[in-house]
């Protein structure tokens, strides 16, 4: 059978991981293969550490799109893939590679995954997760200063340079290719419920 391709998008900090998480629990662990796709940033490990740090990281051209794409092609050919692990606090990628095995589901998640047609065109299902621009900030400055160990001065700076600029340029706007719309993220569990219930169906009849 052919894999059912589902796409997990929507702003930093709007709950798309909780989301996806969900989705995993709901329809089960052993029949979804999990692709994030914060782990195909570029590698910036030539750069001087000042200079990684200043990267737009929230721009479509800071990720490796085509290596996605090939490494879900291979999934939706029921082939394992080597995804590429990545170090945000050093911003470049490590020498490790995460194995995917191929899954009845493959869940692609990520703020720019809609931004791009090629990656839209893979997906059965475009799911954009969606919440409001001060929950979602709060959410991104907790979570750096807590995982990525960054100052609140440099989250609030990166923030204003270029997270709102591109979200408001890139994300926003692919919201309109999305199939499903799910208001306040993880914590609307009557959508997940029903996301999850559909993807079991689809793979009931496949």
């Amino acid at each position: 059978m052919k894999p059912i391709t589902i796409g997990v998008a929507g702003g930093t900090g709007s709950g798309k991981t909780t989301v996806a998480l969900k989705i995993l629990e709901r329809v089960g662990f052993d029949l979804v293969a999990y692709v994030p796709h914060d782990a195909y940033y570029r590698d910036a490990s030539d750069l001087p550490p000042a200079e990684r740090a200043q990267l737009n990281f929230d721009h479509p051209d800071s990720l490796d799109n085509d290596l996605m794409i090939t490494h879900i092609r291979q999934l939706q050919a029921n082939l394992p893939v080597e995804i590429p692990v990545y170090d945000f606090k050093t911003h470049s990628r490590t020498a490790e590679t995460r194995r995917i095995d191929p899954q009845p589901v493959i869940l692609v998640e990520g703020i720019l995954i809609f931004a791009d047609k090629r990656l839209r065109e893979m997906m059965d299902v475009k799911i954009f997760v969606d919440c409001d621009a001060d929950l979602r900030f709060i959410r991104r400055l907790r979570r750096d200063i807590e995982e990525r160990e960054r100052s609140p001065e440099s989250v609030i700076n990166q923030y204003l340079r270029t997270v709102r600029p591109m979200h408001l340029e890139f994300v926003e706007p692919s919201k309109r290719y999305a199939d499903v719309i799910i208001p306040e993220g993880g914590f609307n569990e009557v959508a997940v419920d029903m996301v999850a219930a559909r993807l079991r169906l689809l793979i009931e009849r496949e």
